[in-house]
């Protein structure tokens, strides 16, 4: 019977193509992984506060989206710079051109921003469940980052749900939150970093191009970021205490790009040996 196969056939189709519940598709690669310069492990700088360096000897900067202008991000391509665009995602700033966008109902509790010297204003946590109120805000912020040339994204405050945030966030709130972050920016052309979130970096790492970790050696971390290194990612790493002596053996063995930085993330670095 020809048609009773060909109906058998369609419906085995549908289900094959229908989404089973709790299963996700595979992540959008449309937005390829940066030519990183230098193989797995290149050399980096980030600097978020301070006058702009551009000699500093590095491969890869990632710098505060708002703070550079066209005109310093162009002259660091035109030298062969790969760049990361700094931005907060699911942290709120005040300072920021476009704070009066974030309703009231999104706002938590404090929150410490990567670069904000000691008694500085912090941050506050952003509700990140209410994506629909969040998107058009992030989405803006990743076109401002393509729009000056950067190729990657580093979104800042992806681990709310494990610090006092205000809101009751859960490990699967944050999940698809972050997931929905890394497609947003490759919709906008930008290769999606992972900062922080170090208890979801194995869920995450096929979502992300890279990550960027803090004090792994100090928090006797760093073996977590292993799924990163071993599907061939860069792992770019800082540490705020001690030398590069004391940590660098332990990191660059990991197979992390590792500096030694002040908070601040101003222009002064110690960079480890390759």
């Amino acid at each position: 019977m020809p048609g009773v196969r060909r109906l058998a056939g369609l419906i085995l189709a549908v289900a094959l193509l229908t989404p089973v519940p709790g299963c996700r598709l595979p992540p959008d690669r449309s937005a390829p992984v940066p030519p990183w310069p230098g193989g797995p492990t290149p050399s980096w700088q980030w600097q978020v506060s301070g006058q702009l360096d551009p000699t500093v000897d590095a491969q890869v900067y990632v710098l505060d989206g708002f703070r550079m202008s066209l005109e310093a991000t162009r002259r660091l391509r035109a030298e062969g710079r790969r760049l990361v665009c700094h931005v907060e995602v699911g942290i709120y700033q005040e300072s920021r051109p476009d704070a009066g966008r974030f309703p009231a109902t999104l706002l938590g509790a404090p929150a410490r921003l990567p670069g904000q010297p000691s008694g500085a204003p912090r941050g506050r946590w952003l509700d990140i469940r209410q994506w629909s109120a969040l998107e058009p805000v992030l989405a803006d912020r990743f076109r401002l980052c393509r729009g000056k040339g950067f190729v990657g994204v580093l979104p800042v405050g992806m681990d709310g749900y494990a610090h006092r945030s205000g809101f009751p966030l859960t490990f699967d709130d944050q999940l698809g939150f972050n997931r929905r972050v890394a497609e947003l920016a490759r919709r906008a052309h930008l290769a999606p970093g992972l900062a922080g979130d170090i208890d979801q970096v194995l869920a995450l790492e096929p979502y992300f191009d890279f990550a960027v970790n803090e004090e792994c050696v100090r928090r006797t971390e760093c073996a977590r970021l292993v799924p990163f290194t071993e599907a061939g990612k860069p792992v770019f790493h800082v540490e705020y205490q001690g030398s590069t002596a004391e940590f660098c053996a332990t990191s660059v063995g990991y197979g992390l790009t590792s500096i030694r930085k002040d908070r601040d993330l101003g222009v002064r670095r110690d960079v480890c040996p390759p």
